[in-house]
């Protein structure tokens, strides 16, 4: 079972509804992990006790946004993330007859999974790499070349993503991990920032360089003329 959300029943919850754990990846964004998989739970009790896929794809998108909006929110931005989950499951219901867990069961190669998860609303190349990694480590879903298509965050014994997240102290190496590359960046942004342009050679602050030399001629012709013989 996942041990990401800090909340024993919020984490049997995604770990056993497929698409409750599709709406966790679809809210991880700008938001921390533990509340990303939290909120699938919570959107079940703000609506009954259910969380039906044709239900939600159904609903007033209004009526979807104010419960995404109850404090505490679902998201830090609950009105554009009620319309992505509600977009998510129409596409489970048009493409996969509603049963959310076709997305992956449907697919015969790694490659085929990768490509079910990317047409998905809210994952981009990334995350859906990130998903096929969480499926294969987790939830034993591997087809055919499932590693490979989930590169780099299928690798064995990494921390690199919520897909090798299986216990408190797995979420606080993949949280160092993060914040390793975010420094790492910092200071590569530091080492290729553009230096400051150069003042052309020759030239000092406020004092032009004395005038370039004539042209062979100008100043011959320029006498001539005042003579009044140009």
């Amino acid at each position: 079972m996942l041990e990401i959300s800090g909340d024993a029943d919020a984490d049997k919850f995604v770990s056993e509804d497929p698409l409750g754990l599709l709406i966790a990846m679809v809210l991880d964004q700008q938001i921390p992990l533990e509340r990303a998989f939290k909120s699938p739970a919570d959107l079940k009790e703000r609506l009954g006790g259910t969380l039906d896929v044709g239900a939600v794809a159904s609903m007033d998108p209004e009526e979807l946004a104010a419960l995404f909006s109850i404090t505490p929110a679902l998201h830090r931005f609950p009105g554009s993330m009620a319309r992505r989950v509600q977009e998510l499951c129409r596409v489970v219901v048009d493409n996969y007859g509603a049963d959310a867990a076709a997305v992956w069961t449907s697919a015969e190669s790694g490659d085929q999974l990768l490509a079910n998860v990317k047409a998905l609303p809210g994952f981009g190349e990334q995350k859906a790499r990130i998903f096929v990694a969480l499926l294969g480590k987790q939830f034993a879903v591997r087809p055919p070349g499932w590693q490979e298509a989930s590169s780099p965050f299928g690798e064995p014994g990494t921390f690199r993503s919520v897909a090798d997240i299986d216990s408190r102290e797995a979420l606080g190496k993949v949280r160092q991990y993060k914040q390793q590359l975010k420094a790492e960046a910092k200071v590569l942004a530091k080492t290729t920032l553009p230096a400051k342009a150069k003042a052309p050679a020759g030239k000092t602050k406020g004092v032009p360089k004395a005038k370039a030399k004539a042209a062979p001629g100008a100043k011959t012709k320029a006498a001539a003329k005042a003579s009044g013989n140009g």
